[in-house]
């Protein structure tokens, strides 16, 4: 597979650790990863009102997601961040360069109301293709 970083002279400079557009050409298997919360193995949230624990443990969620498909973070092309207070997007940026390397995956982020339990600060999809080995 190989992943390509767009850019283009017509758009801004990304404000964060993400590509304005990923181009992927690639023969193998797209994994779609749920949405991920900073939930450990036993189910429990992790580093309850810390943004930056939680995004640690939303990554290494998504590790163990693309690894349970044969592949890794690399292979991620694509990334949709839920957060509850937009506030934290430098913390949690700087987190996701401990994770993604160039060529970065495209990415959005919004924030929302609510999530599934209160003490969660941020949930993370994502889609990857993992190359034919």
């Amino acid at each position: 597979m190989t992943k390509i970083q767009l850019t283009s002279p017509q758009l801004p400079k990304p404000t964060g650790q993400f590509s304005q557009a990923t181009a992927i050409q690639a023969s193998g298997t797209f994994v779609f990863v749920s949405g991920m919360t900073p939930r450990a193995l036993d189910g429990g949230i992790v580093a309850v009102g810390d943004v930056e624990g939680q995004t640690h443990q939303v990554c290494e969620n998504i590790r163990a997601a693309m690894e349970a498909a044969g592949g890794s973070l690399d292979d991620v092309c694509r990334l949709d961040v839920y957060v509850r207070n937009m506030e934290h997007f430098p913390v949690i940026h700087k987190v996701r360069g401990e994770y993604f390397k160039a060529p970065l995956p495209s990415s959005t982020m919004v924030e929302v109301s609510k999530f599934v339990h209160p003490d969660i600060l941020i949930e993370i999809t994502a889609v990857g293709v993992v190359p034919p080995r």
